[in-house]
């Protein structure tokens, strides 16, 4: 596990996504918080097309789960995919869905296939405000969300949680990206109706 922390470069990358955890949670949870999170997480162990789409990335991750929880860190426990939640009768759903063990908080990880959008932090408190009302229980601390973007501009990052009350992380991502595959590679690999049905999920 040491090398592969030294490989991935991870002391450059920890603790470096923006966040306003310093204002939204109190000492020592807050230091903790900002030390869980990096920028880029190394996820290279999934290969994906150039024109991805945010549900092959997720997939992408359900198939290494145990290499994606290693690159979050210590205390990550995965609690599900697509985690549906129910507000005015509308069902909405949570790419991902952990628990940590140490902060005591649910934490909801929104996948972004493309470059950050500022409206990106609004979906995130939505979903967090409902998380905290419908699954919270009462030893729980409130829920941290973290996005993950293929790209952002920092300014952007910053301006966007300013003034936010709720704990927020955005960070990039870096996989491995192949310009196209075979045909014969193509017809070998599983649909993504077939990954989702080996993980007993539907949408």
């Amino acid at each position: 596990m040491l090398s592969m922390w030294i490989e991935s470069d991870l002391y450059r990358r920890q603790g470096k996504a923006i966040t306003n955890f310093k204002e939204t949670l109190p000492k020592p949870q807050s230091d903790l918080a900002v030390q869980m999170m990096k920028d880029p997480y190394n996820l290279s162990f999934i290969e994906l097309e150039k024109d991805y789409r945010e549900k092959e990335l997720e997939l992408g991750l359900m198939e290494h789960i145990q290499k994606f929880l290693l690159e979050l860190g210590q205390g990550f426990a995965f609690v599900g995919r697509q985690v549906s939640l129910v507000v005015d009768n509308k069902e909405y759903f949570l790419d991902l869905l952990f628990y940590h063990l140490k902060l005591r908080r649910y934490i909801v990880i929104e996948l972004k296939a493309r470059e950050f959008e500022p409206q990106d932090v609004s979906q995130l408190n939505f979903y967090m405000s409902a998380l905290d009302d419908h699954l919270r229980q009462p030893d729980d601390q409130s829920t941290i969300g973290m996005i993950f973007c293929r790209t952002k501009q920092n300014f952007t990052v910053e301006y966007a949680l300013r003034d936010f009350n709720k704990p927020m992380g955005v960070a990039g991502y870096e996989i491995t990206l192949i310009e196209s595959l075979s045909k014969e590679l193509k017809e070998n690999l599983p649909t993504v109706e077939e990954i989702e049905a080996e993980f007993g999920t539907q949408e």
